[in-house]
């Protein structure tokens, strides 16, 4: 099993939004840069306006779900940026999922024994 930390820190965030490659789809966007780690490491956004806290903690809990279920397939050494779109609020967790996995097949980040 692969390991996988979060991102916390601002200056990480914006280092990815800043230099990191771009794609999104109807529920999610996704932004990738490579790191110097053979570890992933994950950050989620969800903003207010998508909609009250519960709502916001619902969709991190399930993009993080998501993501640690399919983590064998994405490729290691990789700042990985989740940001949850408006229209990702009332999905399940099989949408949410095929949103991820869609976002990694764009964005060419996912092993080839698994695409």
């Amino acid at each position: 099993m692969k390991s996988c930390e979060s991102l916390k820190k601002n200056q990480n965030f914006q280092k990815v939004f800043r230099f990191g490659k771009s794609k999104a789809n109807k529920y999610l966007i996704m932004y990738v840069l490579k790191n110097d780690l053979k570890k992933n490491r994950l950050g989620i956004q969800v903003s207010k306006k998508v909609g009250n806290s519960v709502v916001r903690h619902r969709l991190t809990r399930l993009i993080r779900e998501a993501y640690r279920l399919n983590e064998e397939m994405f490729n290691s050494g990789l700042d990985i940026v989740v940001i949850a779109r408006g229209s990702a609020k009332d999905r399940t967790f099989k949408e949410i999922e095929s949103a991820l996995t869609h976002l990694g097949k764009i964005q060419k980040i996912l092993t080839e024994a698994r695409q």
